[in-house]
């Protein structure tokens, strides 16, 4: 019999299970194509041009196009349907940071647009297309994610399934593709810059597929290309945070979730003074630390290794700043005895999956930094530097991991009905005193007004006096020794709080300076301040091209590393 009871629900299951297969491979299989495209593209494949790439790009977005506009317009055919929510899906502070990141990605668009006009003699259509379509992409897209990241599809599950997961590879490699296009600028600097370091036995010939025709007006193509791969680290981060959010979505199609109320839990400043006037301090100096190294590195050899040793010693400190929090806070938790919530949770899981795996982009290299150290015959004064940095990098992201993901699976702390009407329970000749009276007694003392009566707050206590008329002096004993329980009943209380509080507090500042730490470190990798370039060591030892390949492709997972760091830590913040 529970067999035949069971069956319909497992088979019914079957399809859905199918569905979400078969749109995963469909989606691989895009990505895969277009990464391909755009590797070939990249080292000059025969019969391959950059036209081809963006025409399969241009073609990505518009199917994406076409299928949140059917979206839409059925969500608002059936606007007044009851529809399920993830409530820890699409958080507004996650939407206002993918809005201001799409702000920027559109202010790339209209330079890339005044780019294609001036070189417009040399430069294929598509160049000029594609940043059209992405700007409209981009704009519907943040649209359709601040309308519907929280829905749980569960209708035409297939069809929605296919469409999600496409718009997820589609942003994907509109990602790569700005990954590529920003390491191929970075590194026709870093060739210059290991040149005046005294690395002149590394020769390499880069391309960075420059037009081949003359600028109509010279200085606004130098505006134009300048400004477009310093705000490449912007549309960078824009892609990936919507790859995150519409891979949500993509998991929580035809979901089963539990009604019931989320407490909302706003950022608030209150309470955070210490962390913040720290992390703020630690934001300003890696601003003016990242303009000194900018300005100084690749002007002669003595500046370049002054401003390499500059950043190894900032960026040592904070680190060991950010290892010092970091296990204060987990010797908190330890001290701590709250259960962990291991309810099922897309957006959670996904965010300590993305955090991990991310961190392996720094460990790399990390560990090839501290291999070429150890390997390396001749030891220049500022790489010793390295070492510390890189053991503290590894050692860092461990901790830090620890504590977003161990924070991220805690219970919110419920307040207790005790606490609420901070009820002190004594005995005395048998019966319960309470020095507040719970709602129910309030009722009943409304109630009792109403008929002209005096309500008894305490029982046995007021009431008792005014019927006794103040019979005896061992009542009146009695009453003072009770008194004095619910003192020392009301002391441990407010001390027991006092203690959750402060650790509390601790733990909010934690948050908060970690918060900024995270988007100072983001700052120098996303703006060029890359001392994994610049070092020399270990093109050295592991060979230029080698040691580039790994830099790219590992560098871009580090940058988000710190994005999404900074993003979960003001959630653990906005939690605690």
């Amino acid at each position: 019999m529970e067999k035949a009871a069971g069956s319909p629900s497992v088979g019914g299951s079957y399809p859905q299970k199918n569905a979400e297969i078969l749109s995963s491979q469909y989606g691989i299989n895009l990505f895969l194509a277009g990464l391909l495209l755009t590797f070939a593209w990249a080292v000059h494949a025969v019969g391959i041009s950059k036209s081809h790439l963006l025409s399969y790009l241009i073609t990505l977005m518009l199917i994406q196009l076409l299928w949140m506009l059917w979206y839409l317009c059925r969500s608002c055919t059936q606007r007044r349907l009851i529809r399920d929510k993830d409530t820890h899906a699409g958080a507004r502070w996650l939407k206002c940071g993918i809005t201001l990141f799409a702000v920027i990605t559109l202010i790339l668009d209209s330079f890339k647009i005044g780019y294609y006009i001036d070189f417009s003699n040399c430069l294929s259509p598509t160049e000029g297309i594609f940043p059209v379509t992405h700007a409209v992409h981009t704009i519907l897209q943040v649209y359709f994610l601040w309308c519907h990241a929280k829905d749980i599809i569960q209708s035409f599950k297939t069809l929605e399934r296919f469409g999600v997961i496409h718009s997820v590879f589609t942003n994907l490699l509109l990602w790569t593709n700005g990954v590529l296009t920003e390491s191929k600028h970075q590194l026709n600097e870093h060739k210059e810059r290991l040149i005046t370091l005294g690395f002149g036995n590394i020769t390499i010939v880069l391309d960075d597929h420059a037009p081949q025709c003359n600028c109509t007006t010279t200085t606004l193509c130098s505006v134009f290309s300048q400004g477009i791969y310093y705000l490449y680290p912007f549309n960078i981060e824009y892609h990936i945070l919507a790859s995150t959010m519409l891979y949500v979505l993509w998991k929580n199609i035809g979901r089963k979730v539990e009604h019931h109320q989320q407490h909302k839990t706003p950022f608030k400043f209150h309470g955070i003074t210490v962390g913040m006037i720290f992390g703020l301090i630690v934001l300003t100096s890696t601003i003016a630390i990242v303009v000194v190294y900018l300005i100084q590195i690749g002007r002669s050899k003595i500046k370049s290794e002054l401003a390499l040793t500059m950043f190894y010693l900032h960026t040592i400190f904070v680190l060991a700043l950010m290892c010092t929090a970091g296990i204060v806070a987990l010797l908190i938790y330890r001290l701590e005895d709250r259960s962990l919530d291991n309810s099922k949770n897309p957006a959670r899981k996904l965010d300590a999956e993305l955090l991990v795996g991310t961190a392996a982009g720094s460990w790399l290299l990390s560990w090839g930094s501290i291999l070429a150290i150890i390997c390396a015959q001749a030891h220049p004064k500022y790489t010793w530097y390295n070492l510390p940095y890189s053991v503290l990098v590894i050692i860092e992201k461990y901790i830090q991991n620890l504590f977003i993901i161990e924070s991220i699976h805690r219970e919110q702390e419920k307040v207790n009905d005790d606490i609420k009407t901070l009820r002190i329970v004594t005995i005395s000749r048998g019966s319960t005193l309470s020095l507040t009276p719970s709602y129910k007694e309030i009722y009943n003392g409304r109630a009792a007004r109403d008929n002209g009566e005096v309500p008894c707050l305490f029982k046995g206590s007021i009431c008792r006096r005014e019927n006794d008329g103040g019979g005896g002096a061992k009542e009146e004993t009695s009453q003072e020794n009770s008194l004095v329980m619910h003192s020392a009943s009301d002391f441990s209380f407010y001390s027991s709080s006092s203690v959750t509080n402060s650790k509390r507090r601790i733990l909010k500042n934690i948050a908060a300076f970690l918060f900024l730490c995270n988007l100072s470190l983001w700052i120098p990798p996303a703006f060029g301040c890359r001392p994994e370039y610049d070092n020399g060591l270990e093109e050295i030892v592991f060979g230029f091209e080698p040691w580039i390949i790994v830099v790219n492709l590992a560098m871009p997972f580090s940058i988000f590393y710190r994005m999404h760091s900074a993003a979960s830590l003001f959630e653990v913040n906005c939690k605690t």
